[in-house]
C-alpha cells in the first residue's frame, strides 16, 4: 500500500496563477494602506486558491511484477559448425535455469531458425516479434547466443534494455571460402566468357598456405584441377560446350581443420547461346513459293543466309554471253568445299541436279551431314524424276526413296501419332472442330528410316525427320508450305512449323525429341522428360550427398512426362533416365549462412552498444550476472547486467480530498471575519 498527494484542479493551472498573483497583488496593497488584516486576507486568498488546486490524497494497492529476461538462442546452419550446437544447447539450458533462479525474474525463450529462402539468420526479426508480445516496461536484459553472424540487422529494435551476445566461436576457428565474384547468365558459343573467382581464408588460418586446389566440372563430368594463390581473384576463361544450360562446378577440397566444405562449393548456370546462325539456302527452279525460306530467314536477325539461286542452267542456249549472266562468279568451290563446315544449316528447296554442283560438292554435304551439319530437303516435282538429289551422293543420307510418282490433288496436312510426340510439331494440331489449308501437291516417298511427323495423302509420309551420324536431316515432300502462308482455305502455321524445323536441325536444346532437363526455383526442380515413347519410367535423382532417388512422372501432354522435387540440400543434382541425363543446381552459389563463418560480435556492435552491453565468448564459460541501474555499462570482464525494472501492477486505487468544501468554508470565511475585526478594532 502506497499513498502521495495528486492534484485535481478545478481551473486550469494558468488561471489559478492568475487568481494567486491578484490575490498577492490585494495583500500586498492593504499592506501598504498599512490594513493590519493584510496577512489574515492573503491567508484567506491562499486557502481558496489551495481549495481551486484539487489537492487528494491518493492510496494505491500495487503489487510487485517480475523482470523479463528475453534469451535469443541461434539455431541456424551456421551454428551446426563443428560442436557449436551442442555447446550453445548447453550454455542455452545452463544460463534459462540461473536466471530462472533469480527472485523476481522471468526467462522467455526464443529460437531462431533459419530464414526463409536463402536470408540467413533473421535474430532481430525474432527479437522484434519478442518485444511485441512483452511489455517494455518488464524488459530487464536480452541475451543472444550464437555465432553472431546475422542478417537483418536494419531490423534492429529500439531497445529497452540492455543486449548482450554469448559467440560460440572458438579463438583457433579458421575457414576457407570459395567465392564467384563475376558469372554472367549468358554466354555466346563458340567464344570464351571470362568468370572471376576467388579463394580466401579466414579466422586462424594455418600460416604458410599460400595456394589451394581448384577442381572444375562441367554437368558433371571429370573435373579438372588447378592451383590457385589464396586471397587473389583469379579470372578463368571458359568456352561453353553446347547451347543451353551449361552446369559448371567449382570445388575447393576442405583443408584439414577447416570449420567446414558448405562454402567450398559454388554452382554457375550459364546459358549458352548463338551469336549468328549461318544459314545456305540453295533455290532451284523458281515457283510461287520461292521466297518463303528467305523471307522467313531473313526475318530473324541474328542469321547470316547465303542465297544461292539457280536461275538459268548451263545447258541452255539463248545466245546470252557467260559474262553477262551474273555479276560475279559464284563461289560454289568455296562455299560447298572449303567452308561448309562453317554453316549450321543447309537448305535445298526444289533443288534438281544441273551440272552446277558436282558430285564431289554433294559427295562433300553427305559428309557434312554425318559429321554433325543439318540439312533440309524441300522437295518439289523434280524430286521424283531422274534429275533428283536422291539420285545423288546425297541418298546416303536422304530418309525415303521417291517413286517417280507426283499426287496432284488438295489434301490437308495431319500430325501424325509420332509427330504428335516430337517437338518440331506437337501441339501444332489445329483446335477442334477447325482445320487447316489445303496443299495441293505432294511427292509420293517410301520411308527408309527416320520419323514420320506429318502425313498428307492416303497418309503417306510428308515430313520426315531423321538423324544420321552427328547429324540431322529433313525432307519435307512438297513445295506448298506457301499456301498457308498466304491464308488459302484459312491458312495454317507455316511460319511456326519452318521455325521450329529449322532450329531442330540447328539442335537447339528445348527442341531435343528424347531429352530430359528441369527447371529450379529454389530448392524446388520441376522434372520434364520428352520422349516419343509411349511411356516414360520413373528418374533416378542423385543428390549432392550420393543418394539416390527415383522419382514417377506424370504424362502432362503427347510426349512430356513430369513431376515436382524438393531438393533436401543445396548443390549439384544428376538426373538419369536410361540413356538420358542432366544435372541441375538448387540453392544459391554460396548459400549466405556459409558466406562468413567465423563467430563475431562486430555484426551486432550497434546495437549492443546502444546501451553498453557486452561481447563475450562462451569458451571462456557462462558470465555472472550483476543487477546495474539504467545507464550504467551493463558488461564487464566475466559478466553482464540485467537493470532491475521495479514494476508493478495497481490493483485498487482510492481518493481522498484534502480540503473538503465545508473546511474551506469554515477557513475562508474565519479568516476573512477575523481580519475585518481586526481593522474594526482598530
Amino acid at each position: 500500500m502506497t499513498g502521495q498527494i495528486i492534484f485535481d484542479p478545478l481551473l486550469p493551472w494558468a488561471v489559478l496563477a492568475v487568481l494567486g498573483a491578484i490575490v498577492v497583488i490585494a495583500a500586498g496593497l492593504a499592506l501598504i494602506r498599512g490594513l493590519s488584516g493584510w496577512a489574515l486576507r492573503l491567508l484567506a486568498g491562499l486557502v481558496v486558491l489551495a481549495a481551486l488546486s484539487g489537492p487528494n490524497w491518493q492510496e494505491e494497492d500495487r503489487a510487485t511484477l517480475s523482470d523479463i529476461v528475453l534469451m535469443l538462442v541461434d539455431r541456424s546452419s551456421s551454428q551446426a559448425l563443428g560442436d557449436r550446437a551442442a555447446r550453445t544447447l548447453e550454455a542455452a539450458d545452463e544460463l534459462e535455469a540461473e536466471l530462472a533462479a533469480r527472485p523476481n525474474t522471468e526467462v522467455r525463450r526464443i529460437e531462431v531458425p533459419d530464414g526463409e529462402g536463402d536470408s540467413g539468420t533473421q535474430m532481430m526479426t525474432a527479437l522484434n516479434e519478442a518485444l511485441a508480445q512483452e511489455p517494455r516496461g518488464r524488459i530487464a536484459g536480452i541475451v543472444a547466443l550464437g555465432d553472431g553472424r546475422i542478417h537483418d540487422m536494419d531490423r534492429a529494435p529500439d531497445l529497452p534494455a540492455p543486449l548482450h551476445l554469448l559467440h560460440t566461436g572458438l579463438p583457433d576457428d579458421w575457414d576457407r571460402r570459395l567465392i564467384v565474384e563475376n558469372a554472367p547468365a549468358f554466354a555466346i558459343l563458340g567464344e570464351p566468357v571470362t568468370l572471376s573467382l576467388r579463394v580466401e581464408d579466414m579466422g586462424a588460418a594455418p600460416e604458410g598456405a599460400t595456394r589451394a586446389p581448384l577442381e572444375i566440372s562441367v554437368d558433371g563430368g571429370e573435373p579438372q584441377r588447378y592451383e590457385i594463390e589464396i586471397g587473389r581473384t583469379f579470372d578463368l576463361p571458359v568456352t561453353l560446350p553446347h547451347g543451353g544450360r551449361n552446369v559448371i562446378q567449382f570445388t575447393v577440397p576442405q583443408a584439414e581443420g577447416e570449420l567446414t566444405d558448405r562454402n567450398n562449393t559454388a554452382l554457375v548456370q550459364i546459358n549458352g547461346v548463338r551469336d549468328r546462325l549461318r544459314v545456305l539456302l540453295v533455290s532451284g527452279q523458281p515457283h510461287a513459293g520461292g521466297r518463303t525460306w528467305r523471307n522467313l530467314l531473313k526475318s530473324d536477325s541474328s542469321v547470316d543466309l547465303v542465297h544461292f539461286t539457280i536461275l538459268r542452267p548451263p545447258d541452255k542456249q539463248d545466245g546470252v554471253p557467260v559474262s553477262e549472266l551474273s555479276l560475279i562468279a559464284f563461289p560454289t568451290r568455296e562455299l560447298f568445299m572449303e567452308k561448309i563446315e562453317d554453316f549450321d544449316l543447309i537448305i535445298f528447296d526444289r533443288y534438281k541436279r544441273r551440272g552446277i554442283l558436282p558430285t564431289l560438292y554433294l559427295e562433300n554435304v553427305a559428309d557434312y551431314v554425318r559429321k554433325g551439319g543439318a540439312v533440309l530437303v524441300a522437295a518439289g516435282p523434280d524430286f521424283a524424276t531422274a534429275a533428283s538429289l536422291y539420285r545423288s551422293p546425297l541418298s546416303t543420307v536422304l530418309p525415303a526413296r521417291p517413286t517417280a510418282r507426283v499426287i496432284e490433288e488438295g489434301y490437308v496436312p495431319r500430325i501424325t501419332d509420332i509427330g504428335q510426340r516430337h517437338p518440331v510439331t506437337a501441339g501444332l494440331a489445329p483446335p477442334e472442330g477447325e482445320d487447316w489449308g489445303r496443299w495441293l501437291r505432294q511427292i509420293d516417298l517410301e520411308t527408309e528410316r527416320g520419323n514420320v511427323v506429318m502425313s498428307g495423302v492416303d497418309d503417306r509420309p510428308l515430313l520426315i525427320l531423321d538423324r544420321v551420324d552427328e547429324g540431322r536431316i529433313a525432307l519435307l515432300a512438297s513445295d506448298q508450305a506457301w499456301l498457308w502462308d498466304r491464308g488459302y482455305e484459312g491458312g495454317g502455321p507455316q511460319l511456326e512449323l519452318l521455325r521450329r524445323l529449322a532450329h531442330w536441325m540447328m539442335k537447339e536444346p528445348e527442341l531435343e525429341e528424347e531429352a530430359i532437363w528441369a527447371e529450379p526455383t529454389g530448392q524446388r526442380m520441376r522434372i520434364i522428360r520428352r520422349t516419343l515413347e509411349d511411356s516414360a519410367g520413373p528418374v533416378t535423382i542423385t543428390t549432392p550427398s550420393g543418394e539416390e532417388v527415383e522419382v514417377p512422372l506424370t504424362e502432362v501432354s503427347p510426349g512430356q512426362f513430369e513431376a515436382v522435387y524438393d531438393g533436401p540440400d543445396i548443390g549439384l543434382y544428376r538426373l538419369t533416365d536410361g540413356d538420358q541425363s542432366a544435372v541441375i543446381g538448387l540453392g544459391p552459389a554460396a548459400p549466405r549462412e556459409f558466406e562468413q563463418t567465423i563467430a563475431t560480435g562486430e555484426v551486432m556492435q550497434p546495437a549492443i552498444d546502444a546501451l553498453r552491453g557486452g561481447v563475450l565468448p562462451l569458451a571462456d564459460g557462462l558470465p555472472a550476472i550483476r543487477e546495474v541501474s539504467a545507464g550504467r555499462p551493463a558488461a564487464g570482464r566475466g559478466w553482464i547486467g540485467l537493470t532491475p525494472r521495479d514494476a508493478f501492477e495497481t490493483r485498487d486505487l482510492r481518493q481522498m480530498p484534502l480540503l473538503p468544501a465545508w473546511l474551506v468554508l469554515l477557513l475562508a470565511s474565519g479568516l476573512i471575519v477575523g481580519a475585518w475585526l481586526r481593522e474594526g478594532r482598530r
